[in-house]
């Protein structure tokens, strides 16, 4: 895992410590974790050389990290070495995990991912949520996270905090959804929904899954545009390796940018925007197809046979994906477009109409458009992941909650 964004909401961002002799230590303890994480297994001395403190220091550190279980000894860090070898040290696959969800338009799913970055348990439930109540949604989303929880204990972990991703506007507090269009609700206090005991943290769905894609991605660079898509499309700006979530968090809401201003209406308000053209529902609606399960891979499946009623729908959100996206690149010239979740396993039907229209319409040079390899499993593993690194950004909190 790579060094971590310092966001200050639901991104396992680093706390602003106190300045002080405890602050500073905390912050080491910190340095210490993300070293280990990121470029392990490391002995004490090699740790102490990549963050420049003393092999005391660092020692005192790693005893404490090993004695919280975040930390673990693999023996003999080189046996062949001249002198006597140190003992390698790995984060450590017992102790805290992370616990993502995510709630769909039609799905909910949970995870559970180690400190070691592995999901070592999951559940997915698959059915609309559309018309149900936000209470509703959260009592069976809570079940999942039981029945996550329950096969992580058995595996020697305990949960340390829960993340959660939904396809809408969420506050800057991290637990109230503003608007979700999709699902129909309007300033829920999702947070004071779920179950207390483990700290709780609410973002919109494009936001973990470009953060996904920032972590656990290819190759992808420092500044992006991530685009992802299911029934909705959301889009998130990162910038210098940290989110750029605008005044009121609302930053990145690319589904609800009018690409015909006379097109049919959108459940935001207004008028054809993206989602009408581009959206999974819209492009069945162009195939002349009916709503059915497994939607992105039964177009894929037709699209690849020939289908030319899909085909050419798949050109046409392409095209106002295009469209879209070119304002989008022309504000912030960002160094990649990433196409997530539904996006990426239509990219073959989807990016030769997408990238003439970039071409064609962008200021300056085009932007290159990349498909990243995560899929739909994108914001589900950002949230995890989210809650996992909070871990890593103040390791003093597990001592604190024990």
């Amino acid at each position: 895992m790579t060094a971590p964004p310092h966001d200050t909401r639901t991104t396992g961002n680093a706390r602003t410590l106190p300045d002080t002799q405890q602050g500073m230590r905390r912050r080491n303890l910190a340095r210490v974790m993300h070293t280990v994480s990121s470029d392990g297994p490391l002995s004490r001395a090699s740790i102490a050389s990549h963050i420049g403190l003393t092999r005391a220091a660092v020692s005192s550190l790693v005893d404490e990290l090993v004695r919280w279980d975040l930390l673990e000894e693999l023996g003999p860090e080189r046996p062949s070495r001249v002198g006597r070898p140190g003992s390698a040290l790995a984060v450590s696959g017992r102790g805290p995990a992370g616990l993502g969800a995510e709630i769909g338009v039609d799905h909910l799913a949970v995870c559970a991912v180690d400190l070691q970055g592995v999901v070592r348990a999951q559940a997915v439930r698959r059915g609309s949520n559309r018309a149900r109540s936000p209470r509703s949604v959260a009592r069976e989303l809570i079940r999942l996270t039981r029945e996550v929880t329950v096969t992580a204990e058995k595996e020697g972990l305990w949960i340390s905090g829960l993340a959660v991703a939904v396809p809408g506007l969420v506050a800057r507090d991290g637990r109230t959804v503003v608007r979700a269009p999709n699902l129909g609700w309007h300033d829920v206090d999702l947070g004071g929904l779920l179950p207390e005991g483990v700290p709780v943290t609410v973002d919109n769905e494009a936001n973990f899954g470009a953060l996904a894609e920032l972590w656990l991605g290819a190759g992808t660079p420092g500044d992006f545009l991530h685009v992802s898509a299911e029934i909705g499309i959301g889009a998130a700006i990162v910038v210098n390796g940290q989110l750029l979530r605008g005044t009121r968090g609302f930053a990145g809401e690319l589904g609800h940018v009018p690409v015909r201003p006379d097109g049919p209406a959108c459940p935001c308000g207004g008028r054809g925007c993206l989602e009408q053209y581009a959206g999974e529902e819209a492009v069945l609606r162009a195939a002349g197809m009916e709503p059915r399960e497994d939607v992105v891979g039964v177009l894929a499946e037709r699209a690849e046979a020939g289908d030319e009623a899909v085909r050419e729908a798949l050109d046409q959100a392409g095209q106002a994906l295009g469209i879209a996206l070119t304002g989008a690149v022309n504000l912030l010239d960002p160094d990649t477009v990433v196409l997530g979740g539904a996006l990426a396993a239509l990219s073959p039907w989807l990016l030769p109409s997408l990238q003439v229209e970039l071409r064609g319409r962008t200021a300056g040079p085009a932007c290159p458009v990349a498909v990243s390899e995560l899929g739909p499993q994108g914001p589900l593993l950002g949230a995890a992941h989210s809650a996992v690194r909070a871990v890593l950004d103040d390791p003093a909190t597990v001592a604190e909650r024990s």
